[in-house]
């Protein structure tokens, strides 16, 4: 369970029906292989000790006093398995019968979990059968278990661990409109198991994988769902095993259907009590509920969820085309409001040929395109300085003129000579004033230019680089809409890539690509025979692993422990542990010590999870201390 993953399975067994002693067999020797696999939370199907379609023989006696011998089997030979095991059973109590998740743990049923919505329609009839659960936990007297608490309202605390909390729910209770696992989440429970008996028929299936990762993701929990297979199909109804695991509205894991498949993955704890933290509309309350430990060894949990190397950028493709229309046009539309709300008459962006200056001249041309406004008052700069190449300065002036943009250059260079000699700075020195006093001079014609042309200036810097603070302060840090702002530098290139191959231009596809095919530079030194000798991912690192970094510490909170730990498995084929170390001791370091540029950063429009504004998503002292993560880094290997 380290970094606070736990894994699950969910198990449907080879049910005979009606036979709850080789029930019991496949039970057993499924439990134990899914032990093996490292699983501490083992789910099992509803009424799997006795099958699900029994119907009236129910009510036989021989059927109850067996189901129950078969109960004691499955807990004596589970003594030593390290996990927490829930398997359908059915009880009597009262006079009444009632369908129940008995849940047991080193050989001792902690409780019996009785089920609270109880379906008589279609072909379900369990209200022949069954009674629903009562309000209130009750303690029952077992022959066989001793007393045992009986009710819904029952959560099970990880002794070892206690932020890990589990509850059950049936079948159906998932299906009505106030599912139990409403309250069980509310009363702190962040695993919800699901016992399940669900039949197929056309489209089913679709609608059963939507629901659980809608209710994982509303109630920012993890949900385990084991479901009937192909042993419990029966006169009128096929039944496929179908298993699922999903986690706060992301599916983790599905089975094939009608190959009553195991389905094993892990559960991370840590990551949805961050989440429900930081959700002030996520409020508690534990009133009626009884909460019971359990055991199991703390030990590291294998990861064999997959952990994605670009988490900001969908890996299929029509998923990742969609985000990216959707990007586009919330950049649009917002930079629209903008300039109907002020009444500007023009924008004025600064085009060096990279990739985040294209994305913001697109951007503009599209709102422009949405607003009916000539393209001709996008007012497109380009102002050449010491480190242009020849390639970015042809493929900004092709570009501001295929866009139909109007075009304008300002060579910069004279002007930074003159401010050098007026602060007494050697050209020759190359260092951080050399390369700030260009990108403050190139924000200062741009300001000027909009004030003379009544425009406001465009930024283009991203939502990475502000994570670094690879900004110049009062440079290309500062404009008075930064329409980049919230898009990290992996998904710009894809967002460039989609529109070139959406566009039916192709002398602008053929610009598009070959700016994507360019280093990102900021280009501020010297050229060294026509090349660029700047190249950015060499001084402050791959932008892919910062990407990585900032994900998963601003979205989930993780330690640089456990970043690190993830790390290693996205990025195993392609960095060294060493190489990994040393970005992230850098990324920890800088997004620490430059807080103070994103804390006086302009508007921009929020597009995903992550944002930096200080107005939004982000409330971070600029002098914070960056020492705990910076020495948890330096106890890693």
């Amino acid at each position: 369970m380290k970094d606070g993953y736990i894994k699950v399975a969910a198990v449907s067994p080879k049910i005979t029906v009606a036979n709850p002693l080789e029930n019991s067999k496949q039970i057993i020797e499924n439990i134990i292989k899914a032990s093996r696999q490292g699983a501490k939370i083992i789910v099992l199907p509803e009424l799997c000790i006795p099958g699900y379609t029994c119907s009236d023989l129910f009510f036989q006696h021989i059927l109850i006093n067996k189901c129950n011998d078969a109960l004691y089997e499955i807990a004596k030979k589970t003594e030593n398995i390290d996990a927490l095991i829930f398997v359908g059973h059915y009880i009597s109590q009262a006079d009444k019968l009632y369908n129940v998740a008995a849940v047991l743990n080193k050989g001792r049923v902690l409780a019996f979990i009785p089920k609270k919505h109880i379906p008589t329609y279609n072909e379900f009839y369990e209200g022949r059968y069954f009674e629903e659960a009562p309000h209130d936990v009750e303690y029952i007297d077992t022959c066989l278990f001793g007393t045992v608490p009986f009710g819904t309202n029952i959560i099970f605390k990880l002794k070892e661990m206690k932020e890990v909390k589990v509850a059950a729910e049936i079948c159906e209770d998932l299906w009505v409109p106030n599912p139990p696992s409403i309250m069980h989440a509310m009363a702190g429970a962040n695993i919800i198991v699901n016992l399940s008996a669900s039949d197929e028929a056309v489209g089913k299936a679709d609608y059963r994988r939507d629901l659980i990762k809608s209710q994982s993701g509303s109630l920012v929990c993890g949900y385990v769902y084991a479901s009937a297979g192909l042993g419990e199909s029966t006169q009128d109804v096929v039944y496929s095993a179908h298993n699922i695991i999903a986690e706060n509205g992301g599916i983790l894991a599905e089975a094939s259907r009608f190959d009553n498949e195991m389905l094993i993955s892990e559960i991370d704890v840590y990551k949805l009590l961050d989440l429900r933290r930081k959700m002030t509309t996520f409020k508690s309350k534990t009133d009626g509920y009884l909460y019971l430990d359990f055991e199991v060894e703390i030990s590291k949990t294998d990861i064999t969820r997959k952990i994605l190397k670009k988490p900001f950028v969908p890996s299929d493709k029509t998923k990742r085309d969609a985000r990216c229309k959707e990007i586009l046009n919330i950049q649009a539309y917002g930079l629209k409001q903008r300039l109907e709300h002020i009444g500007s008459k023009s924008v004025v962006i600064g085009i060096s040929g990279g990739l985040d200056s294209t994305l913001a001249l697109l951007v503009c041309a599209r709102a422009f395109e949405i607003m009916g406004k000539d393209k001709k008052f996008i007012k497109a700069v380009t102002m050449p300085g010491f480190g242009t190449s020849d390639r970015t300065y042809d493929n900004a002036v092709n570009l501001i003129k295929a866009i139909g943009a109007s075009f304008e250059e300002v060579d910069i260079k004279a002007s930074v000579r003159q401010h050098f000699a007026d602060i007494g700075h050697d050209e020759n020195n190359h260092d951080v004033t050399y390369e700030n006093s260009q990108a403050r001079e190139r924000t200062q014609i741009l300001m000027d230019i909009s004030n003379r042309d009544e425009g406001i200036v465009i930024g283009t810097g991203d939502l990475s680089e502000l994570a670094l603070g690879w900004a110049t302060y009062n440079g290309d840090h500062m404009s008075m809409y930064g329409v980049n702002a919230s898009v990290p530098k992996t998904l710009i290139r894809y967002l460039v890539a989609y529109y070139a191959d959406s566009i039916n231009d192709d002398n602008i596809k053929s610009i598009l690509y070959d700016i994507l095919d360019t280093p990102v530079s900021p280009e501020l030194l010297p050229l060294e025979d026509g090349n660029i000798v700047q190249k950015t991912e060499e001084l402050v690192g791959p932008y892919e692993l910062h990407d990585f970094f900032l994900y998963n510490m601003l979205r989930f909170s993780y330690s640089p422990a456990k970043i690190y730990r993830l790390a290693k498995i996205a990025f195993n084929d392609e960095y060294e542990n060493e190489v990994i170390l040393k970005w992230l001791r850098v990324f920890c370091r800088r997004f620490f010590s430059q807080q103070f540029k994103r804390s006086a950063l302009p508007d921009g429009p929020k597009v995903g999870t992550i944002a930096l504004s200080p107005r939004g998503d982000l409330r971070m002292p600029s002098d914070a201390s960056a020492k705990i993560w910076l020495n948890e880094i330096d106890t890693l290997r």
